[in-house]
């Protein structure tokens, strides 16, 4: 598996694994354990996390799998994300959703996570959405105390726009070492929001969340929709593919912005064809197909 260095000294797996829906899986700890094995052993060494993911659980549930071979920490890369508070049964006092980017928030989150995966430290801490109420000051400082205590390596953050991005980075000593956005065959708000030109700009690798648009490449459910998965079908077949989704993968590692998927899957089968995208070649003019599908007008 390719690694794509992020920053000196710190390498990511060219496809990642998102921990959105570990709690669907059903797994035992046991059980999980084997699972993220078996992902390392495909050169998959990159999990992504949130605090927030599984009302709050996937962070615990993935860190008593580890606690077991605390031995493999070592081998793997953990990101996770902090900043939305969610309602929830175990914040009563909650009445609406809120983002909260204080020192104090920040520090305490990062201090849940580790005790909730079971590390001393986290790889990549990522600002899970952009808040109005943002304060560039508090974050610096957060981050600061964090890197400095080793309870962080590195930072960044997550749906953030060029200009959003610009500014947090204007107050904070180290480089900000990647923008986690949705990025699809049916998403292509990174083209249009100068995303894509800023990550190019300022060669940073972004990271792809939903790169299946939610299983909508599969079922799709309007013409638009219906259009691109036409589209991905006919380049499979000129690709000797069965696969869709091995055609959308190809196409997102395709981008010269190296972009990096995170494949949010359960089953080792679908990971096993992530990985194998890696070997596809597709040729510009399949990529264009299928971006022009995603647009529904030619290139002017």
């Amino acid at each position: 598996m390719e690694k794509i260095a992020l920053a000196p000294h710190f390498e990511v797996s060219r496809i990642i694994h998102g921990q959105w829906r570990l709690l669907d899986w059903q797994l035992t700890d046991s059980e999980l354990l084997r699972f993220i094995e078996q992902v390392v052993e495909l050169g998959i060494t990159t999990f992504d996390h949130a605090d927030i993911y599984g009302d709050y659980e996937c962070e615990p549930a993935f860190g008593k799998a580890l606690k077991q071979k605390s031995g493999i920490r070592e081998d793997i890369q953990i990101i996770t994300k902090c900043g939305i508070k969610l309602i929830s049964d175990k914040y009563p006092e909650r009445k609406v959703k809120t983002y909260d980017y204080s020192y104090e928030h920040i520090v305490s989150s990062v201090e849940n996570s580790l005790v909730n995966l079971h590390t001393d430290y986290i790889d990549l801490l990522l600002l899970h959405r952009p808040s109005p109420l943002f304060d560039p000051d508090e974050v610096a400082r957060a981050f600061g105390d964090l890197k400095q205590s080793g309870k962080v390596r590195f930072f960044g953050v997550s749906n953030f726009n060029p200009q959003q991005y610009e500014v947090l980075q204007s107050y904070l000593d180290d480089k900000l070492v990647t923008n986690q956005v949705e990025i699809s065959p049916l998403n292509l708000s990174a083209f249009e929001d100068g995303n894509i030109e800023s990550f190019l700009k300022r060669r940073i690798n972004p990271m792809a969340w939903s790169p299946l648009a939610g299983g909508k490449i599969f079922k799709p459910a309007n013409n638009r929709e219906l259009a691109v998965n036409q589209a991905i079908s006919n380049v499979a077949e000129e690709m000797g593919l069965r696969s869709v989704d091995q055609v959308v993968y190809s196409w997102l590692l395709k981008h010269p912005a190296g972009i990096l998927p995170v494949v949010g899957s359960g089953k080792i089968e679908r990971l096993q064809k992530a990985a194998q995208a890696l070997s596809f070649i597709m040729t510009d003019e399949q990529w264009y197909r299928i971006f022009i599908a995603a647009k529904g007008d030619e290139l002017p």
